[in-house]
């Protein structure tokens, strides 16, 4: 994914808006079957009418990205198209937003938030649970994930997928996604984070589909965070995911806990 920056609809393209301009949104995917991916938030925010994805990982919680502009916002589940009226879809008010404690806007370390719904949600065959990693494997170059939102599709229009959309990228070593050629350290790839796109580009999340899961496997090992500002697919700009660590994730098992 290019990047992944809670994006408002009109913000920079690449990743979902972080508090500056990286982007997300999904580049060189496809649609998905309706309700394919029950798992899925749709985050609407407020006032500055931003978007953002998210995982449901217990009845009254989702997860999602630090950078996300959630205030005054609601969560669909169930959703397929962002516009048309489904009776799958399930809305809730937030009730509250907790950032990971260690979360750095300008390293972009640690871009990770809990969203407690006002109420549970029905669990049927379109919301569904994706279950929490039962370790932090660190995926290894090389490895097919994949990336879904309803962020941009191109780096021209400023406009969100109506339908949600999923991509194959591959993970790109922290070296090389450090150099010269890619991000040069500005900010620092670190193991806190997952870097992955396309070898010739082309393959991103974008503006819009920041906080969606990155799954590996099958298996959710990241949140989608950032990319470079109209770079969504681009070679030198590969998407960059906040990685599910060991203590990422007592956090979050800590904070949802029995509530």
């Amino acid at each position: 994914m290019g990047a992944f920056f809670t994006l408002s609809t009109s913000a920079a393209a690449i990743l979902l808006l972080i508090h500056g301009g990286l982007c997300v949104d999904i580049i060189g995917g496809n649609e998905v079957a309706p309700h394919s991916r029950p798992f899925m938030a749709l985050i609407e925010g407020g006032k500055r009418k931003t978007l953002c994805g998210g995982a449901l990982i217990k009845e009254n919680w989702v997860l999602t990205a630090a950078h996300c502009d959630v205030n005054g916002g609601k969560v669909i589940l169930g959703a397929h198209s962002q516009k048309k009226r489904e009776s799958e879809k399930q809305v809730f008010k937030i009730t509250k937003q907790i950032r990971y404690p260690c979360y750095c806007s300008n390293s972009k370390e640690h871009d990770l938030m809990l969203l407690q719904l006002q109420k549970r949600a029905k669990i049927n065959k379109a919301v569904q649970l994706i279950p929490l990693p039962a370790s932090e494997d660190d995926p290894k170059p090389g490895t097919t994930c994949t990336v879904a939102g309803w962020g941009q599709t191109n780096n021209r229009e400023r406009k969100s997928s109506d339908t949600l959309r999923e991509v194959n990228i591959t993970v790109i070593s922290r070296q090389i996604c450090n150099d010269n050629n890619h991000y040069k350290n500005n900010p620092v790839i670190t193991h806190n984070m997952i870097c992955a796109g396309a070898k010739n580009g082309g393959k991103d999340s974008c503006s819009g589909d920041s906080g969606g899961p990155l799954r590996c496997n099958n298996v959710m090992r990241g949140i989608t965070s950032f990319g470079k500002a109209n770079k969504c697919g681009t070679v030198d700009g590969p998407g960059v995911y906040t990685r599910l660590t060991k203590q990422h994730l007592q956090w979050i098992r800590k904070t949802i806990g029995g509530a």
